[in-house]
């Protein structure tokens, strides 16, 4: 390559690169929320252990003095799991606001 091959970019072409990456960046941030990995955990662990709770015996009932453990927590995961994403869906994560930063003179 020579050494005169360097492109020159235009105002607007940074504008619109700088736009691309800020795009770019609030999709990872969405994708990435805490709420929805927190939330989607808790409802798969919840339903795992809401069915192991259904499915148990008589003798692991009465190993826990008579309460169903595993389905009253297996529901309590649910819950929270559900919130989580209902948290998320109700207040999405704002976009990232543009700075407006002046030109130097």
């Amino acid at each position: 390559m020579s050494e005169n091959s360097e492109h020159h970019y235009t105002e607007g072409e940074i504008a619109r690169e700088v736009t691309e990456l800020e795009n770019r960046s609030a999709t990872a941030a969405r994708i990435f929320d805490l709420r929805r990995i927190i939330g989607g955990l808790f409802v798969v662990y919840g339903v795992i252990v809401t069915i192991a709770g259904i499915t148990d015996s008589q003798a692991a009932i009465d190993k826990a003095q008579g309460v169903n453990i595993n389905l009253w927590t297996g529901i309590g995961m649910l819950l929270l799991g559900v919130f989580f994403l209902a948290w998320l869906k109700l207040r999405p994560t704002a976009p990232p606001v543009p700075s407006q930063e002046q030109p130097e003179d």
